[in-house]
């Protein structure tokens, strides 16, 4: 067996070798390979003891000292002693001390007019509704009621969501301070160590190919190796996606030489081939031309490789799937199988084909048994966390779906000019990257690129407390994910790195922890610094029963122990993420990713946020991160259902932000907006009621507003031109386009009436005790494959309220028309009124109808939903016009009988 990487899968025997990949049991057979595995893996953490700590306290003195030399420059300067040559120096020991990033607000041109329309739109509101109290229509009491009620709602809903825009900013970094600080020429690299944590759950939903590609992008990613550990959670135990990153980590020796030497852009392989590149106008350099062919070629032999993975897992052997070495593999039972854990690079030996190191690349399969809850991606990512605390502790955590892919190499870069401030980088919790995506149609129909809430209201949330935590490309501090608090801003007395000191160190001849003796190390320290600290047996209640896990959460700059017991390790690993660890501990509670709502990134963000975090938004100059987005109209729907499902759940639980966490420091426009994300599916009540009042009107011949005076046509005016206003100098301020904006307006009406509406019944029913679960979404890095989907159909009950106020409001408007021509000019007037309603649902439902009708390769949408519309307004009126009935012309007879 190679022993560069080794792999455990709980109480599995046998063992397994190919190219360095292969189980290990831990019994006395093995105790031939201790001393070798040893060897290895003391070598591993030593160098990841060196490498795993934010020397926040060195960057201080480093400070310091650029300050005072800084000072002796200036002296010499006034003396006239220092020379020419001594100018760059200089200038790189200035440039070294300036921030490693600025914050850029809105300038006041573009935000103040916002504000003020705002202020001016809330006057306008207030005479519009008092006008609409005062003045009830008696003739439809009901209809007018109902009406103002539903108006209030929509209007305090607006108000929750725009106040949170009030303080919009930007922040720009400067990566060459970072570089300048971190990464100066003859010292040691100071830069922060980061695992990344990439999860799946479906290899077939989740196409292995899309998980190859976001691991190639972070393993060659623009950061110092030895300080990358990648850890791909499988929670589906796939033989399939073990495989498949073997072939990865085979495949990442020849890449990453390759992207390194010439600095391409993105880094993961299917989406840099997918570029154009024109070689002839970009003038580009035959030797990358013949190395781009030869590195596409060997791209192409691995999808082959990955493809005929694929196809022979289609069908499962009777006997179970088995590897070469005819050990059957563990996770044979999805639902019933042990924890597993391979190191599939980064061990000593494993080098690339230009002789230098690689990244480390781990994978994990938490362990999974009948009876036990697993509790979804978010059970994965604290088993994820545990697993880093124990193998490799970077103090900073990046967290990644399998289909999101790094598209900037420098943005762990990014992200570190925020985390590794010397002032404010303790009290961040994590930094946010907006998410971006591929293979969306041109006109984003379904509005999937979320451009509103990316680039308007996360900007408005890093003015306050910071951006909400959206799931995916997020880099988090690791101390806030152990339910600490931030520092404060008084120094305190001790700190957890100088306990760690005290009760993490080890013997370097391979000594071991002992629950004991990190006890007996707290009890000597609090005698020695007369500080107070929790008890042993209360971080086991918090954290679990691992004294190697504690002893890395004590460690507040990361890194690991001296511990040079390589089965100590191994055995502490798969014992973290044993499916009975967490019971009678915090993990989901208070510490790590919260249980109790699918949308889990949410809940722990606004957790976080109550303790006293802050959180950035950071928007690089080329997007962080790609992904893929649901691209049919059936997708999308259930996507959002889930999201909004969420949001119910947290709205049902002890987490809402109506009640909770008001012992915190949570600012109240922070609070605001987490209110906002909470209750927004209710909104879906109103709206759909708004929507059918339009139609109900048509039919009935009433109307929701009595006859207008010249004071009340003038506040009506104004409330349209606040509102055309507020929409203008909103993407004025914030750089979004008109179209973006509009198709957001529009699917924001379709998953009200649809997704967000089925999500609160949903929310009911969970609260009764009736669950639901979500299957995974499709993903596919196939171009032509978009096209087809999204004009692919697919019939859903989501479907069914929106296609009811499309066809309940197109025959209203029938029946209206209908009734004007048959009563007359007089009736046209209030008709206007109830038209304008009407079409305004069905031009906010028109993408949905484009969805509806599928495929236009014949007749475009448009051209039949308005040849329908006409046919039947001529269809009601055809007996009013007569055409081709004689007319009767002459005196009116008039049977008289006998008195004529």
């Amino acid at each position: 067996m190679n022993s560069s990487t080794s792999m455990a899968a709980g109480s599995t025997a046998g063992s397994h070798s190919r190219k360095g990949l292969g189980f290990m049991h831990y019994d006395d057979s093995d105790e031939e390979n201790a001393d070798y595995n040893q060897q290895q893996w003391q070598h591993n953490v030593e160098a990841f003891s060196l490498a795993g700590s934010v020397a926040s306290k060195d960057s201080e003195v480093e400070i310091g000292f650029l300050r005072n030399t800084e000072k002796h420059i200036e002296r010499k300067e006034k003396k006239g002693l220092i020379s020419n040559d001594q100018e760059d120096e200089d200038y790189i020991l200035a440039e070294a001390r300036q921030p490693l990033w600025r914050k850029v607000p809105v300038p006041s041109s573009l935000i103040n007019p916002y504000r003020i329309v705002i202020v001016m739109r809330l006057v306008v509101l207030a005479f519009f509704f008092r006008f609409r109290i005062l003045n009830p229509v008696h003739d439809a009491f009901p209809l007018w009621l109902v009406s103002v009620i539903c108006e209030i709602w929509l209007a305090l809903s607006w108000l929750v969501d725009q106040l949170p825009k009030w303080f919009p900013i930007t922040r720009e970094t400067s990566l060459e301070r970072l570089s300048l600080r971190f990464e100066q020429e003859g010292r040691q690299n100071k830069l922060a160590p980061v695992d990344v944590f990439v999860t799946t759950a479906d290899p077939f939903k989740e196409p292995p190919i899309i998980t190859a590609n976001t691991v190639l992008s972070v393993l060659s990613v623009d950061y110092p190796v030895e300080k990358v550990n990648c850890y791909v959670s499988d929670d589906s135990a796939s033989m399939l996606l073990y495989d498949t990153l073997y072939e990865t980590s085979e495949f990442a020796r020849i890449w990453i030489p390759f992207v390194n030497k010439y600095s391409i852009e993105p880094r993961a392989p299917e989406f840099y081939f997918s570029q154009k590149v024109d070689y002839l106008k970009d003038k580009v350099h035959p030797t990358f031309v013949r190395d781009r062919r030869a590195m596409k070629r060997e791209y192409e032999e691995f999808k082959v490789r990955i493809n005929v993975l694929i196809s022979k897992a289609q069908k499962k052997p009777e006997e179970g799937w088995v590897m070469k070495d005819g050990t059957p593999w563990p996770g044979n039972n999805t639902e019933d199988h042990p924890g597993m854990i391979q190191v599939c690079l980064g061990s000593a030996g494993t080098l690339d084909m230009d002789g230098k190191q690689l990244p480390r690349l781990v994978y994990v399969s938490r362990e999974k048994r009948p009876g036990y809850r697993h509790h979804e991606k978010a059970g994965a990512m604290n088993a994820l966390v545990r697993v880093s605390a124990v193998l490799s502790n970077a103090p900073f955590v990046l967290n990644l779906d399998c289909d999101q892919y790094i598209n900037n190499s420098k943005t762990i870069r990014e992200a570190m000019c925020f985390l590794m401030d010397p002032q404010l980088g303790k009290r961040i919790c994590f930094v946010q990257f907006p998410k971006r995506f591929d293979g969306i149609d041109n006109n984003d129909r379904y509005a999937n690129r979320n451009t509103v809430f990316y680039d308007i209201v996360m900007k408005g949330l890093d003015g306050i407390q910071g951006p909400v935590y959206v799931g995916t490309g997020c880099v988090f501090n690791r101390q806030a994910i152990y339910g600490n608090k931030p520092p404060s801003d008084k120094k305190p007395k001790t700190s957890q790195s100088s306990c760690c000191c005290c009760c993490c160190s080890g013997d370097d001849s391979g000594s071991t922890f002992d629950l004991e003796e990190i006890d007996e190390g707290l009890e000597g320290f609090e005698e020695k610094e007369e500080t107070s600290f929790i008890s042993m047996k209360n971080f086991e209640k918090q954290y679990g029963m691992s004294p190697v896990l504690i002893a890395s959460v004590l460690m507040e700059d990361g890194g690991l122990p001296k511990v040079t017991n390589t089965q100590l390790l191994i055995k502490e690993a798969i014992h973290v993420i044993s499916c009975g660890y967490e019971e009678k501990t915090e993990w989901g509670k208070e510490i790590g990713w919260l249980y109790g709502s699918v949308t889990e990134d949410i809940l722990t963000g606004f957790n976080m946020h109550c303790r006293g975090w802050k959180s950035v938004y950071c928007t690089p100059k080329r997007d962080a991160f790609k992904g893929s987005a649901p691209i049919n109209l059936s997708d999308r729907l259930h996507q959002v259902l889930k999201w909004a499902l969420g949001s119910t759940e947290i709205f049902f639980s002890g987490y809402c932000p109506l009640w909770y966490g008001y012992t915190g420091k949570l600012k109240l426009l922070q609070r605001l907006a987490y209110t906002n994300t909470i209750v927004y599916p209710f909104t879906s009540i109103p709206l759909l009621v708004y929507c059918t009042i339009p139609a109900v009107c048509l039919l009935t011949g009433k109307f929701i507003v009595p006859a207008l005076t010249n004071v009340a046509s003038i506040w009506l005016m104004a409330l349209f031109t606040s509102m055309i206003l507020t929409c203008v100098l909103e993407l004025r301020w914030s750089g979004v386009n008109i179209q973006d904006w509009w198709r957001n307006e529009q699917f924001w009406v379709i998953g009200s009436v649809s997704s967000h509406l089925f999500a609160v019944f949903q929310g009911l029913l969970k609260v009764g005790g009736v669950h639901s679960n979500f299957t995974i979404r499709a993903k596919s890095t196939d171009n032509n494959s978009v096209s087809n989907q999204l004009y692919l159909f697919k019939w859903t009950t989501l479907m069914i309220p929106p296609t009811s106020l499309v066809i309940l409001n197109m025959v209203g408007i029938v029946a209206g028309i209908s009734d004007a021509i048959n009563n007359g000019y007089n009736s046209w007037g209030p008709l206007f009124g109830k038209l304008f309603f009407s079409f305004w649902v069905i031009i906010h439902l028109y993408p949905f109808l484009k969805g509806l009708m599928g495929r236009q390769n014949r007749t475009p949408t448009i051209v039949v939903l308005w040849s329908i519309l006409f046919a039947l307004v001529f269809s009601m009126i055809w007996v009013r016009i007569d055409v081709f009935l004689p007319k009767k012309t002459g005196p009116v007879l008039v049977q008289c009988g006998l008195e004529c």
